[in-house]
């Protein structure tokens, strides 16, 4: 199952071209981020003798109000965006297929109760849960991660139930239950190996929305704090230097609709090349 999906996404890839190119996008990116150490500038470091300059051969992006490398300061957010989104991901992630397995696979009162509370927190805007939730929690990277992932796995637990609901239907599945194997065995070694494609593509598209979030509670002040950075931080401290120096908000902007984008495109090929066919 899983060798065959992996050669059906390598199909989709081959014949998406903006695919491709937005995967490439995604790795350099990622990379970028990672050794993002080796610039020659600190992005915590205050020089208030070349505030807010233009880019030039020193300051590839320009410098910040604080006269901080912009460059060097976007690599470290990205860092930052990018790390809120796999962690927040993987925590969404694991609660949506928990809940969408065992409310699929069990049924009854256990998926009546499970779904209720999944339409409760859905029909609530996740950006007053986060907010409110945020409040309680002392401010910082961690605090974002955990309210983002605690709150962004409800789509994910319809998406694992539906297919749930249509995988313990099939025949290996009644046999295994026939032969009296438990539940938790069955879930484990039917379900989740079925339900798996359909996870990974959620998962990427949960990765494009966490960033989303996150630069959106950054942007209100309500994310990462000075003197750290992310895309959405620069971009609130870019609103008072829109007039004299646009490019301070044009640059964070762009990485986060680049980033969103790739992941958005890379999650569209998963889908129609990976997704079992009943789900399309």
């Amino acid at each position: 199952m899983a060798n065959r999906s992996f050669e059906r996404a390598k199909d989709g890839f081959r014949q998406d071209r903006i695919a491709t190119i937005c995967l490439v996008l995604l790795a350099i990116l990622i990379l970028l981020s990672l050794f993002a150490f080796l610039s020659p500038h600190d992005p915590d470091a205050i020089d208030l003798g070349h505030v807010s300059e233009l880019p030039g051969r020193v300051h590839w992006f320009g410098t910040d109000d604080l006269g901080r490398d912009y460059l060097t300061r976007a690599l470290y957010g990205g860092r930052v965006s990018l790390a809120v989104g796999f962690l927040a991901m993987l925590i969404s992630t694991t609660i949506g297929v928990v809940v969408g397995t065992v409310s699929g696979f069990l049924g009854g009162l256990t998926d009546n109760l499970l779904m209720r509370a999944v339409d409760v927190l859905s029909s609530i805007p996740w950006m007053i849960l986060v907010t409110v939730i945020s409040i309680y929690l002392t401010p910082g990277l961690r605090a974002i991660i955990i309210v983002i992932g605690l709150f962004t796995w409800m789509r994910i637990a319809r998406l694992v139930r539906a297919e749930t609901l249509s995988i313990k239907e099939r025949e290996y599945v009644l046999y295994a239950q026939a032969s009296g194997q438990s539940s938790r065995r069955i879930i484990v070694k039917h379900i989740l190996p079925s339900v798996m494609p359909t996870v990974m593509v959620a998962a990427s598209l949960a990765i494009a929305n966490a960033i989303l979030i996150e630069s959106a509670l950054s942007f209100l002040g309500l994310g990462v704090k000075q003197p750290m950075a992310s895309w959405g931080s620069m971009l609130q401290n870019a609103q008072s230097n829109l007039d004299s120096a646009p490019h301070l908000a044009f640059i964070p902007g762009l990485f986060i609709i680049a980033t969103v984008y790739a992941f958005n495109q890379v999650g569209d090929v998963l889908r129609r090349f990976v997704e079992p066919r009943s789900m399309r």
